[in-house]
């Protein structure tokens, strides 16, 4: 979204979360079946605690020793990378222009009322625009989306990749990089969603972020403070185990029997409620009073039967997000590892997608 851009050189999806790093470089190779993409690396890379706080770079140096930890694991070649803020992080508002005006026109005219809409001084903002395309209300004008950020949520995001020895090539969006991301999953909902509202519930470490999107476009967006972190804290507390002791146990088990029952279970019962919380928010706020879908993303999307839960709970189809269904993956990536993973990679996936613009 922002004024980095360079076009059809393999750009690396570079998610910076709360707390990892998650590295994505894919291909895309065209032959009689159509277009094809293929995961050429991948790796996530663990943050120190409160190097990230609440999707705010607050230690640059910490980012970009991860960021440069997760190249060389991943085996990349690639030097430049596509990152994005949070939705919170920016600032959105559709304006209309005339639609007879240029690129370079419209750039200047939107520089020039730009203060109208954001309430930080110009010189503090990375500002970028995209046409949507011709106005409802009137044919001789065009939908612009004029999209801001305070210009150190970019420049840390950029510090942090040079500190890697990257280039940042484009800086986006989050809700747009998982709005490019669901385009990898329509295959898996009916009708490829076509006229669908979708809910995609990205459930990370400290938030859950909420996306609706309707005939494949973002509507709504919403982030809440819950997520896997919370599962951490509790076997810490109840087993007496240290932070990363407790984070390893969640994934790789041996905990004691009564983990299942007395710790994941109303884990999965919260995560549930999270999830129908921030559904009744989107109702409340708009015309619609059901989704069609509900997709399931982040970290602890990956706990088994969360999926089956939710679509209890909600009465309402849901599935766990795997962009790399259909794609295919070189001999450098582990497919069982880029499949557990794969629920917290769709940012990461759309990020990646930014390469073939």
């Amino acid at each position: 979204m922002f004024p980095f851009r360079s076009k059809k050189q393999a750009m690396l999806g570079m998610d910076v979360s709360s707390t990892a790093v998650k590295l994505l470089e894919l291909s895309m190779s065209t032959g009689r079946a159509g277009t094809r993409y293929q995961v050429e690396s991948y790796a996530v890379e663990p943050l120190p605690a409160n190097a990230v706080v609440e999707k705010n770079i607050a230690d640059v140096d910490a980012v970009g020793q991860a960021i440069k930890n997760v190249v060389k694991r991943s085996g990349t070649k690639a030097r430049q990378a596509v990152v994005a803020v949070s939705g919170s992080a920016v600032i959105t508002k559709t304006i209309t222009m005339p639609a007879s005006l240029s690129n370079k026109e419209m750039e200047s005219q939107i520089q020039l009322e730009a203060d109208q809409y954001i309430p930080y001084p110009l010189e503090e903002v990375n500002l970028d625009f995209e046409i949507l395309g011709a106005s409802e209300k009137n044919p001789e004008m065009v939908d612009v989306l004029l999209a801001a950020s305070r210009s150190e949520n970019v420049d840390d995001r950029v510090a942090a990749l040079e500190m890697a020895g990257l280039s940042a090539a484009v800086v986006d969006v989050e809700a747009y990089a998982m709005e490019n991301a669901f385009s990898q999953i329509v295959d898996q909902l009916p009708d490829q969603g076509d006229g669908q509202t979708i809910a995609i519930a990205d459930i990370g470490a400290t938030i859950t972020t909420l996306n609706v999107l309707h005939n494949g476009k973002i509507i709504y967006t919403r982030e809440q403070n819950f997520g896997g972190r919370q599962l951490t804290e509790e076997i810490q507390r109840r087993y007496g185990l240290s932070h990363d002791e407790a984070g390893m146990a969640k994934r790789q088990g041996g905990l004691p029997d009564n983990y299942i029952t007395d710790v994941l279970d109303p884990f999965k019962e919260a995560m549930a409620q999270q999830v129908s919380r921030a559904l009744q928010f989107f109702f409340s706020s708009s015309a619609f009073n059901s989704v069609d879908v509900i997709v399931l993303a982040g970290g602890s999307a990956s706990i088994q039967g969360v999926d089956e839960l939710i679509e209890e709970r909600m009465s309402t189809p849901t599935i766990v997000a795997n962009p790399f269904a259909n794609m295919s993956v070189s001999s450098n990536v582990k497919p069982q590892s880029l499949s557990n993973d794969a629920p917290a990679l769709m940012i990461a996936c759309g990020l990646a997608l930014r390469s073939f613009d």
